[in-house]
């Protein structure tokens, strides 16, 4: 008859779990990174089904989280070029409408006038 050893038995199930977690975190990973999202802590904790203190206390995937988090701050998304580029195009843009501003003005006081002038007209037939 085999013996049991139970510790045997508790570090294999431990390394099972150990090694489910690492496969869930991975799969949440390609899935954040293939879809573009944010990668954090939440996340990551959020997409894998498995406690932020699991990914903090694990140092591996600690690690990992946190230099691709610092790569997606470093490069820029595609929210961040559209913001730059209407950033550079506000000068242009700040110019044209105060054109267009001056433009209204000019026509609201010819339109003031030439209602001046028909009431004016309207006044003398009485």
């Amino acid at each position: 008859m085999a013996s049991y050893d139970r510790r045997e038995h508790l570090k294999a199930i431990h390394a099972s779990r150990k090694a489910l977690t690492y496969q869930k975190v991975d799969d949440a990973i390609t899935r954040l990174i293939r879809f573009n999202e944010s990668i954090n802590f939440n996340s990551v904790a959020n997409e894998a089904g498995v406690a932020k203190a699991t990914l903090y206390n694990n140092s591996e995937l600690r690690e990992r989280i946190e230099s691709l988090r610092q790569r997606q701050l470093e490069d820029p998304t595609s929210k961040q070029i559209n913001r730059n580029i209407n950033e550079g195009n506000k000068d242009a843009l700040i110019q044209s409408l105060k054109r267009k501003v001056k433009k209204l003005e000019e026509e609201n006081k010819q339109l003031k006038e030439q209602v001046k002038l028909a009431y004016g007209e309207v006044y003398k037939k009485f």
